[in-house]
């Protein structure tokens, strides 16, 4: 049965957008509902799969048998993780809402850091790895050609939109929920691009994101294929140039009613 997005007092919502991720994903999950349960908060983990073709489903269900926080929301196939992240906030129904990899790269123990920037007056903290490797007492493991392709990527996100952001694609991120539902309502790029489209909108939009320093590890059978992907997201980058040229992600005019367009209706990259 499809989950259905309920009023609630849930705390916390955390997204976990999955594609083939059995074997990697049921460690993380036990360490996101053993940290969660301990704060005796009320809470939600949506894993959004997006159309696996191995035992990720399987493996989720088997867990939330025991764990009711847990749900699944499957897509029939493969969108992106843009698509499952989206499908999955969009559905979340916390007064905060995390987005997270699937991978455990970010130890979930991380999520205190970025809900002390919201409790301060941010909008959406961002998990910054280019900000920890510059920190004493933090860890960020990473493969040498990976930082490199991930530098430079950044220097030219930099040079164009979001120039103090110093790390656009780590994969933990927390919104306020109002301010969640507006930028993906917006949204609409599928693939891993979407990062970058979130936060211009959250930029053209006015809101306030901090950058706050994680710890963070490479973990083995990343999905993410740094040639072609890191491609992939310049496209994209374009794309998104295009969609704020034209006012896609502008704040509506408070002198008529706000219909954001939908998804279908930006243009989107041939995939």
């Amino acid at each position: 049965m499809p989950y259905q997005k309920v009023s609630s007092s849930i705390d916390c919502s955390i997204v976990l957008p999955a594609y083939n991720e059995a074997a990697r994903i049921l460690p993380y999950l036990r360490s996101i509902t053993a940290y969660m349960q301990d704060r005796g908060q009320p809470y939600e983990i949506l894993v959004a799969d997006d159309g696996s073709i191995d035992a990720t489903a399987s493996v989720v269900e088997t867990l939330a048998s025991s764990v009711p926080e847990i749900q699944l929301l499957r897509a029939p196939r493969r969108r992106g993780k843009g698509a499952a992240v989206r499908r999955g906030m969009q559905a979340a129904v916390g007064r905060i809402q995390l987005f997270a990899d699937a991978d455990g790269a970010t130890p979930i123990q991380e999520l205190a850091r970025l809900e002390q920037a919201v409790a301060s007056g941010a909008d959406v903290a961002i998990g910054s790895r280019a900000l920890a490797s510059q920190l004493p007492g933090y860890t960020v493991q990473t493969r040498w050609y990976r930082t490199i392709l991930t530098t430079l990527f950044n220097s030219v996100v930099r040079q164009s939109s979001l120039r103090r952001i110093t790390d656009t694609q780590c994969g933990f991120k927390l919104f306020r929920q109002s301010v969640a539902a507006d930028l993906f309502q917006v949204s609409s790029i599928d693939g891993y691009g979407f990062d970058l489209e979130l936060l211009c909108i959250a930029q053209q939009r006015g809101y306030r994101i901090e950058e706050i320093p994680v710890n963070w590890s490479h973990q083995p059978d990343s999905k993410f294929r740094v040639f072609r992907d890191v491609l992939a997201m310049l496209r994209e980058m374009a794309l998104i140039r295009r969609n704020k040229t034209k006012g896609y992600y502008a704040v509506p005019s408070q002198s008529r009613d706000f219909h954001p367009s939908p998804a279908s209706q930006f243009e989107s990259p041939s995939r």
